[in-house]
């Protein structure tokens, strides 16, 4: 029977389809193609509803396109959340299609709380929800993306979840965005700066959560913007996948993320978003009408580009 742990499914999908590839599903709607928007806009007067429609079905191009070529997908909550409940539908309807593709799926999140708030969100995303007595599953994620800030009190619950029904955790260590450094590059007065503590807490974190494969199921986020704090953290955390955020539009390269990998080429997954999802506004070779197709190419060119660098 094939392993249920988190990380051993990440690994064994990244393996089968030899990509590292993470597609960040974060619909843009003024960029989703007119012909969609048209079609939902104009037979549909609640607008929130018309724009969760267009999501979906632009999500699902994606989807359908890249599903045998890409081990996962990561719906950033943001860009569904905004259109309120009918935006909500949209992020769980689109975790529902992409697994039902055999993708795993990565819930961008960035959670942080204590005590039962942390629960509730470990629950909704990774567990089941107590609905009347009866245990019910909610979001459904695979993984999900949590900010540490709180301590244990606030990653505890999620590691619980993830542990007990075969889901992940990526927990932001070093952040892509420039601005990260304000904080996460602190010294302390051993000379550590506070992202190779976090990294330390991180690794304590998971120690006890280790699959078949040699990795935990807490893993990192760390950027590909940072490539020299990259190599630095896999000497730190041997045993945690790396979530790679950061690649193509941020300015990340294939020649920055490989310090993110381990010896053999595992242990890491980079995401792109903008650059796959709407790979056709900078192509001489795909329309509009052609983003999924223009999406599977620039995910195969991404994939290829790392193996090569590694």
């Amino acid at each position: 029977m094939a392993s249920l742990h988190f990380a051993d499914r990440l690994n064994h999908a990244i393996q089968e389809k030899s990509s590292p590839v993470c597609v960040g599903l974060d619909p843009r709607l003024p960029k989703i193609p007119q012909s969609i928007r048209d079609k939902h806009f104009s037979n549909e007067k609640n607008p929130f509803k018309a724009a969760a429609e267009s999501i979906i079905e632009f999500n699902k191009g994606i989807i359908d396109a890249v599903a045998d070529v890409v081990p996962a997908v990561k719906p950033q909550i943001a860009f569904y959340e905004q259109y309120g409940h009918e935006g909500m539908r949209a992020f769980e309807e689109t975790i529902v299609y992409a697994k039902e593709k055999g993708l795993l799926t990565i819930a961008d999140i960035k959670r942080g709380d204590i005590g039962s708030t942390a629960e509730a969100y470990a629950k909704a995303y990774l567990g089941k929800v107590d609905v009347n007595g009866e245990e019910k599953v909610s979001m459904d994620a695979d993984a999900v993306t949590i900010a540490p800030y709180l301590g244990w009190d606030g990653v505890k619950p999620f590691v619980k979840e993830g542990a007990e029904h075969g889901k992940g955790v990526f927990v932001l260590v070093k952040t892509s965005n420039v601005s990260s450094a304000d904080l996460q590059d602190l010294k302390m007065e051993d000379q550590r700066a506070v992202y190779e503590i976090m990294a330390q807490y991180v690794d304590s974190w998971g120690a006890d959560e280790i699959g078949e494969s040699g990795y935990s199921m807490v893993g990192a986020v760390v950027g590909a913007t940072f490539p020299d704090q990259l190599k630095d953290l896999r000497m730190l955390l041997p045993q945690a996948i790396f979530l790679v955020p950061g690649y193509g539009a941020q300015g990340g390269t294939a020649e920055d993320v490989k310090g993110a990998f381990d010896e053999n080429g595992m242990g890491a997954i980079v995401n792109s978003s903008r650059g796959i999802i709407f790979a056709w506004e900078n192509s001489d070779t795909f329309t509009e009408k052609d983003y999924a197709d223009a999406a599977r190419h620039a995910a195969q060119e991404m994939a290829e580009a790392i193996q090569k660098a590694l």
